[in-house]
């Protein structure tokens, strides 16, 4: 947890980062740095005790658990492949919204390779997501963990298929591949440190209050 009276937040760069901006400006807080254009891993704040420190996005759940954040946002996606013990989770903030799917070749039979009791070779960073959603179709799942650049891996026949996020698809679409099932929604949740939020309890309280109010209407 981080030292003294200073909040520190954790966030990752990119769609997570601006679109909690304007969450952090309902509880008036205001980073005072771009984090594109700046190298500094540790960004100050108009407000003198709140900082931002800026990790992988996977990496957010584990600094917040072991206090090297006393408050972070991170993807559900990230949040359940983490596990998310030890993690106080308040809100879900409905930003950076899109899902994860399971991804095919244009010209692959998905149909009949997730027949029960086949066997299918998937890649993905999203190991547990995708090992519990084949299980649950009884498809035995020889599992390809990779990091990125996901839609090669069934263009190169590394795997027959991807479990990754999508938001457009039109990646997916560019390389010939094709979204045959989605798997479940996701958006990003504040996640906060369970012993910082009983040390610091009034400051985390005025943030998590404002983040609430100012949390995105739902759109149907």
């Amino acid at each position: 947890m981080s030292t003294g009276n200073m909040i520190t937040l954790a966030l990752s760069k990119g769609r997570i980062f601006d679109e909690t901006l304007p969450l952090l400006a309902a509880a008036g807080i205001e980073v005072l740095e771009d984090p594109e254009k700046s190298r500094k891993l540790i960004l100050p704040t108009n407000q003198p005790n709140v900082r931002v420190v800026l990790v992988r996005a996977t990496d957010v759940p584990t600094y917040v658990e072991y206090g090297g954040a006393d408050i972070g946002v991170t993807g559900k996606d990230t949040l359940i492949e983490h596990g998310g013990q030890g993690l106080y989770q308040p809100l879900d903030l409905r930003i950076a919204k899109c899902r994860v799917s399971v991804a095919v070749r244009n010209d692959f039979d998905y149909a009949q390779a997730v027949k029960q009791g086949s066997r299918l070779k998937v890649a993905t960073k999203y190991t547990g997501i995708a090992r519990d959603f084949f299980a649950s179709k009884g498809v035995h799942v020889d599992m390809v963990k990779l990091y990125g650049s996901m839609e090669l891996a069934p263009l190169t026949g590394l795997a027959d298929a991807i479990v990754d996020l999508v938001s457009t698809g039109n990646t997916l679409k560019a390389n010939n591949l094709i979204e045959v099932e989605r798997i479940m929604d996701i958006s990003s949740y504040l996640v906060v440190n369970q012993a910082a939020l009983k040390l610091k309890q009034a400051p985390l309280r005025r943030i998590i209050d404002a983040f609430a109010s100012a949390i995105p209407a739902e759109k149907n």
